[in-house]
């Protein structure tokens, strides 16, 4: 029988992080089909680059693109801080299918971007620019469709009704927050804070314009995604996404259901999520997300959970579960502490939860990757192997005693496991491997040194392809799924690292430098894929 957990192997890249295209399309090639490539926007989307990176994937073999959490960003541009986690990010709706489509022209794409020859080669993202450019070009498509009430009215009414459940809380949260100049719910209008019914009804007939729009933006969103997963699929390639354990306090999630938080009366959060004190941290970590009443979630069967897991479900072929740890126990912090060093573990709902889960979709193998990094108990992998989730290796951690006893090194790998040479929160594997002790450092150049040292013995590779040497590693380990970012597989250092935890400033706005992703760069990736048996 078939598994989601075949031998396979697949790359990371953010849609963001999508590079741009320096070259014209208009030869009819699925994206395009006959839009010429006009200027950037200054972050990826699900356009034209999105497909040629799935044919990059064909080209290179491999069967999994995974992405990073795809719902409208908050502050910093977090994808793990958003006002919604049902919504899809607007920033990712793109241009040339809407002039493909006829709701933009052109002209008014070239006029928002800039001319095409005037592209960039530097690996930013300018996310505040970008933003503001998407959102004049989608104003002006609303308004297109609004006059035009074409054939694809249909289709988004019966998108509105099909996603009714969740999307008119979070189109009438968005134009809401759009009018109070971006407050944060809790401090808007008591009779709006309490959602009492008058005053939802006078919002919405007040802003019915603007819930529309939102809702037009998501109509968009699903479209353009739907549309992309399904060539993927007919090149073999399927998609990872993310699932955060936790919400934003500012997210229409807490506003529209805050009996199944941890809120006081007036909205505010009582006690907040984070991590203890570790070797990492003196103070811990944090976070400042409302925790559930995991009690009322009981009683209604995870309903929401049950709703938010299916839509993730509907959209990608497989889910990783952000601090998969919280479902066996959580680090509650009382919201009036500034640090993480006062608290204390709580139960989550363990077993209970997945076992709706697994009934919610009708049984069989839940397409569920648990990230079960840092800290983690028995009492976790348990849970954990009860479900049958495979769990996360990070080879680029295992170097760190200077000996072969890690387990996150590759020749003690489980088969069911996911190896990674690393992720969006760490250091490239060069730039790792350029490392040195600075101030603040907790170890040593000695031990920074001997870490390379046995690396470089047990990768048996140069210190000048280190990266290959990683990807060749768990490419060639037992374990089941073997996947790189995106920068690893190029070879790139530090400045092109995704995220920094425990900063703001700097981080999600990496992208690929245009046209580095070669055939020769595919081709080594489809020989080593072959070698090893993760071929597609």
């Amino acid at each position: 029988m078939t598994s989601l957990f075949d031998r396979s192997g697949g790359l990371l890249l953010h849609i963001t992080s999508l590079p741009a295209l320096t070259w014209a399309h208009g030869n009819g090639e699925p994206g395009c089909d006959g839009v010429w490539a006009a200027g950037d926007m200054e972050s990826g989307d699900l356009g034209p680059s999105a497909y040629e990176f799935a044919r990059f994937l064909a080209l290179a073999k491999q069967k999994w693109w995974q992405v990073l959490p795809c719902s409208p960003t908050g502050y910093g541009f977090s994808p793990y801080q958003s006002p919604s986690s049902f919504a899809g990010n607007p920033l990712f709706v793109s241009p040339a299918l809407l002039v493909r489509d006829g709701l933009l022209r052109l002209e008014e794409w070239n006029s928002a971007s800039g001319s095409r020859n005037g592209l960039s080669s530097v690996d930013r993202c300018n996310l505040e620019s970008s933003a503001s450019k998407r959102m004049e070009l989608l104003r002006i498509a609303f308004r297109r469709f609004q006059n035009q009430r074409s054939g694809m009215t249909n289709e988004w009414e019966e998108f509105r009704h099909q996603q009714r459940d969740w999307l008119e809380d979070h189109c009438l949260f968005t134009a809401c927050k759009n009018y109070h100049n971006d407050q944060a719910w809790n401090a808007w209008e008591l009779s709006l804070v309490r959602r009492e019914s008058q005053a939802l009804a006078h919002w919405r007939d007040k802003l019915r314009v603007a819930i529309e729009f939102e809702s037009f933006i998501q109509f968009l969103f699903d479209r353009q995604w739907s549309e992309l997963r399904s060539y993927t699929h007919s090149l073999g390639v399927q998609l990872i996404g993310d699932i955060p354990i936790f919400v934003a306090m500012d997210s229409s999630d807490v506003w529209s259901q805050q009996h199944l938080f941890e809120l006081d009366a007036g909205g505010n959060p009582t006690v907040i999520a984070g991590v203890p004190p570790d070797y990492f941290s003196e103070s811990g970590q944090r976070w400042g997300n409302p925790l559930y009443r995991w009690e009322t979630h009981r009683q209604t069967g995870y309903d929401w959970w049950m709703r938010r897991c299916k839509r993730m479900f509907s959209q990608c072929d497989l889910v990783r579960i952000d601090h998969f740890r919280g479902f066996e126990a959580y680090w509650e912090i009382p919201s009036d502490r500034p640090d993480a060093r006062v608290g204390q573990w709580k139960p989550g709902p363990r077993e209970d939860f997945f076992k709706h889960l697994s009934q919610s979709i009708g049984g069989g193998e839940l397409p569920v990757i648990a990230e079960d990094l840092g800290f983690i108990t028995p009492e976790v992998h348990a849970l954990r192997d009860n479900f049958h989730f495979p769990g996360m290796r990070i080879i680029q951690f295992g170097f760190g005693g200077g000996d072969g006893t890690s387990q996150d090194l590759p020749h003690h790998y489980p088969r069911h496991c996911i190896a990674y040479t690393g992720t969006h929160d760490n250091d490239t594997v060069v730039g790792w491997f350029e490392s040195k002790a600075g101030e603040g450092s907790t170890r040593s150049q000695d031990e920074i040194d001997r870490e390379k040292s046995f690396a470089l013995r047990y990768l048996d590779c140069s210190p000048t392809n280190i990266h290959l040497g990683a990807i060749r590693a768990i490419w060639s380990s037992v374990a089941t799924m073997a996947l790189t970012p995106i920068q690893d597989l190029l070879g790139l250092n530090s400045t092109s690292r995704m995220n920094m935890p425990g900063t703001v400033a700097g981080n999600w706005t990496w992208r690929c430098p245009p046209n580095v992703l070669t055939n020769s760069v595919g081709d080594w990736l489809a020989e080593l894929s072959e070698t090893y048996n993760r071929s597609t």
